[in-house]
């Protein structure tokens, strides 16, 4: 779906009651770089540190933007409100990194937004269009032990905790292997269409 916004075409993946979840574009990168500015927010990321600017206009944007070409219907997705067109964060639906029979989830919210229900409202909505839009087979998501709010939304959307590992050291530099230990979960089609039935 295209919506034309001033000179800047908005590609809306899908809409949720309280949200709108569309395509990034390269001037979103200021929105990016404030929300990983909260320490909070990178908290069980990157320990609290904020991302550069640079990082996300000549690294992140342009390979999320290639995303959306090369694999049509995955990607980043800005979050908004419906109603008000606040940017709250985003999601993704991407390849999965680390098991590439997967496709994964992925989630990063501002403050404000927390506690509101809005990471699950969206993930429910991502895990239909990956499974009956896309036809996926099964989806992944993973955040670190410590990270319980992360792993609540997860198992709300029917996902079932696969597992534990240990990020490798270039995911997350210069941390012990306690700080890396992390945890996996994953759902299977057959598994969503039961949720779903």
């Amino acid at each position: 779906i295209g919506r034309v916004n001033g000179p800047v075409t908005v590609h809306i993946l899908l809409e949720t009651g309280r949200l709108r979840l569309r395509r990034f574009v390269p001037a979103d990168a200021d929105l990016l770089v404030a929300l990983d500015a909260d320490p909070e927010v990178m908290r069980y990321i990157t320990y609290g540190k904020p991302t550069p600017r640079s990082a996300y206009v000549e690294t992140y944007l342009p390979r999320w933007l290639a995303i959306y070409q090369a694999r049509p219907g995955l990607g980043y997705f800005a979050v908004e409100r419906r109603d008000t067109g606040e940017f709250l964060g985003w999601f993704h639906l991407r390849d999965d990194r680390i098991e590439p029979e997967y496709v994964e989830l992925g989630y990063r919210f501002r403050r404000p937004a927390w506690g509101s229900g809005y990471a699950t409202e969206g993930a429910r909505a991502l895990l239909a269009h990956g499974f009956n839009g896309l036809g996926l087979a099964r989806i992944s998501a993973r955040t670190l032990l410590g990270n319980h709010a992360s792993q609540h939304v997860m198992e709300k959307c029917g996902l079932r905790r696969a597992g534990e590992f240990v990020y490798a050291q270039d995911v997350i530099d210069g941390r012990s292997e306690a700080e890396r230990a992390a945890v996996k979960y994953a759902i299977t089609r057959p598994e969503w269409d039961a949720l779903s039935r």
